[in-house]
Formats: structure tokens, C-alpha cells, sequence
């Protein structure tokens, strides 16, 4: 039989006999890495020459990666050669590239996805949004590099994945906001309509309907343009900031404000003088021209001291245009006994509650219509 096998497999009788030791020494393991790591041969290949099976050289490649050593258990000999720190360093360029790429890839979704700015910080990105650019990349990257790039536990990508895909619980309240804005003339922000569903039996807090407001691009538009100026210089004699920011009345016909604002419309500019209350805030009486000269304002004037009992004699504060220090206005508030309060130099916040009103008046009323 053993003849009969030589004869039919001849190749076999004149393979050589490779040695193999019961323990390689730490230069047969130094030259096994060095063929794997720097010449790339393949494992497979260098146990056979060898005579070593393929687990014995991965065991090797692996205490070298992790104690950078090789040595021999009879001899404990250390060796470090430089040559195989240099061939270690081989895979490090294609780490870096990969996590370039991955960083490349994070910043195109962060664009794409969440419409953020490319030189956004990663770390001040909400978990929800973590979530949605790792969704959008998982079928590419792994998830465990992708949640270590992003700094995001992979228990909160779960949760956020999962809360993704629930059911709105605000689209009830969420319809509600959106027919409330548009019924309105888009011209109400989050303060006004949580008032309007408070008013409406709706209790909910001012945060969730700003962060609906946000979610559906409810923004008033607001078209700004330079103010009127009406200062003139210091015409005549500044009375003191009797206000002092202090708007608030405990009656009627108490502290009143005063000033002028305009409107633009196709055909022209049209001002409107009003005397406004402080303790509700209305208008006590009112005049449009389409000039802010002093006859609007004095005319204002005269119909609000006609309002006034014999008894009441409020203040009244203005800012330092031109129409509030002329001799005729200065005449008509000392005959009616009214006290003068005026703001400071282009310090517009000392008449704020005035300046607020026209804020509402035109928000509610005059912006994105047609004229």
C-alpha cells in the first residue's frame, strides 16, 4: 500500500521536511511579523513555510499590537526593533483617511439634512438631531464610530430613534396654531397666540407653541425702515423726565404719552398722532395728516383736553421732536395745566410704552396688507 501511494503521488516524496520547534524564538517571531506587516504576505502562506499553524501567527501579531514586544517564554528576551514600530504605523494613515471621511460625510448631512451651517459645533447639536445624522449614515459607517464621533451614547440614539418615529402628540395642537396664525393675518407671534388659546379653554405652555411656531416657519414678517426724525435741535427750554420709565397709572387721565409715527403706502406717507392712556394703554384721542407738522399735534392735543374733567390734570410726556417745544404747544398744555415730561436725547426706551402701541397697531393691522 505505502508503494502504491508513492508511485500515484510522486510530488510529495520530494517536498522537504520543514523542522518545527516546540517553542519559536523571539527572532522567528520577529521575522514572521515583519514578512506580515511590512512585506504584506499573507498569514496562511507564512505558517505553512514555517510549519506553524495560522493561529499561533495571529497570537503573535497580537501580542505584538498590544505589548509592542516580542519575546521568547525560555529566554524572556525583549526586543523592540524600529523597523516594526515604522510597519505598525502603516495602518494609521488609513484610520485617519476613514475618519476624515467619516467627518466629511457628517458635516454634508449636517447641510443636507438639518440645513445647519457647515462650521456648526458638533457638540452643541441636540441628541434628535445626532439621531437623524447617524440615520442617514449608519448604512455606511458603523454605528458605534458614528455615535463616538458624535458624542452621543447609543442608548440616546435609540431613544431618539424611537421617539422619531411616534406619533405627533402636539398635530392637534399643532393644526390649531397654524389656523390661529393664518386667521389672523399671519401678523401674531407666540406671545399672542398662547393668549388666544388660553382664551379658548387651550392650557399649554408659551414654550411648546414657540417651538411649534419654529417647527412651521410661523415667522410675522416685518418690514423696517428708518424712522422720521423730528428732532430740530434744542429749540427751546427741555422739561424734566417726570416718567422716568415709570408707565404706570392707578387711574384714568393720570400720565398720558404722545408721538408721532407714519405709515407708507403706494399713494404716499400718512402720520398719525395719538395721546395714548397709561392706564389701559388706548388712545385717548387721535389725528392723521399727511404731514407731522405742528397743526396735527396741536389739534391732537386740544381733543384730549376736551376729554378731561375740570378736576384732572394729567402729565404728559413726549419725546424731544420739534412739534413739543414750539410756543403754541408749550401755550396750550400751561392753559390746560397740564404738566410736560419729555424723554432724553435719542433714547427712544424712555417713551417705550408709546413706542410700543404703534409697534402692535402696525404688526396687527398694517403690515402684509395691500394698500
Amino acid at each position: 500500500m505505502l508503494y502504491h501511494w508513492i508511485e500515484k503521488y510522486p510530488e510529495y516524496l520530494s517536498k522537504p521536511h520543514v523542522r518545527h520547534y516546540k517553542q519559536a524564538t523571539a527572532e522567528w517571531k520577529e521575522q514572521a511579523i515583519r514578512r506580515c506587516l511590512i512585506d504584506g504576505e499573507p498569514v496562511r502562506s507564512i505558517a505553512e513555510d514555517i510549519g506553524y499553524t495560522e493561529s499561533i501567527v495571529y497570537q503573535w501579531l497580537r501580542s505584538y499590537r498590544e505589548k509592542g514586544i516580542c519575546f521568547n517564554m525560555k529566554k524572556a528576551k525583549k526586543t523592540t526593533p524600529s523597523d516594526l514600530q515604522a510597519a505598525d504605523n502603516i495602518e494609521d494613515p488609513k484610520e485617519k483617511m476613514l475618519d476624515m471621511q467619516m467627518e466629511i460625510a457628517i458635516l454634508k448631512e449636517t447641510i443636507n439634512v438639518l440645513k445647519k451651517d457647515p462650521g456648526v459645533d458638533q457638540t452643541v447639536l441636540r441628541n434628535r438631531e445626532k439621531a437623524v445624522i447617524i440615520g442617514a449614515l449608519k448604512n455606511k459607517y458603523s454605528l458605534p464610530k458614528l455615535c463616538f464621533k458624535l458624542e452621543i451614547p447609543r442608548s440616546s440614539y435609540y431613544y431618539q430613534k424611537a421617539a422619531l418615529r411616534a406619533d405627533d402628540k402636539y398635530r392637534e395642537l399643532r393644526s390649531r396654531i397654524i389656523k390661529a396664525f393664518q386667521d389672523n393675518g399671519c401678523v401674531y407671534g407666540y406671545r399672542k397666540i398662547h393668549q388666544l388659546l388660553r382664551q379658548k379653554g387651550t392650557i399649554v405652555s408659551e414654550k411648546i407653541v414657540r417651538r411649534i411656531m419654529k417647527e412651521e416657519s410661523l415667522v410675522v414678517k416685518i418690514r423696517r425702515r428708518r424712522k422720521y426724525n423730528s428732532y430740530q435741535g434744542e429749540l427751546s427750554m427741555a422739561p424734566e423726565n417726570l416718567f422716568n420709565r415709570d408707565f404706570h397709572a392707578d387711574k384714568p387721565n393720570e400720565k398720558w404719552l404722545t408721538d408721532i409715527t407714519e405709515f407708507s403706502i403706494p399713494s404716499g406717507k400718512a402720520s398719525l398722532s395719538p395721546v395714548i392712556d397709561c392706564f389701559d394703554g388706548m388712545p385717548v384721542s387721535w389725528r392723521m395728516g399727511v404731514s407731522p407738522n405742528a397743526n396735527l399735534v396741536n389739534a391732537m392735543l386740544r381733543d384730549a383736553i376736551s376729554t378731561l374733567d375740570p378736576e384732572e390734570k394729567p402729565m404728559i410726556h413726549s419725546d424731544r421732536g420739534c412739534h413739543y417745544r414750539w410756543p403754541e404747544w408749550i401755550k396750550i398744555v400751561n392753559d390746560a395745566g397740564l404738566t410736560r415730561s419729555m424723554s432724553r436725547k435719542g433714547c427712544s426706551p424712555d417713551n417705550a410704552a408709546c413706542e410700543g402701541f404703534f409697534g402692535h397697531l402696525k404688526n396687527e393691522m398694517f403690515y402684509n396688507r395691500s394698500w
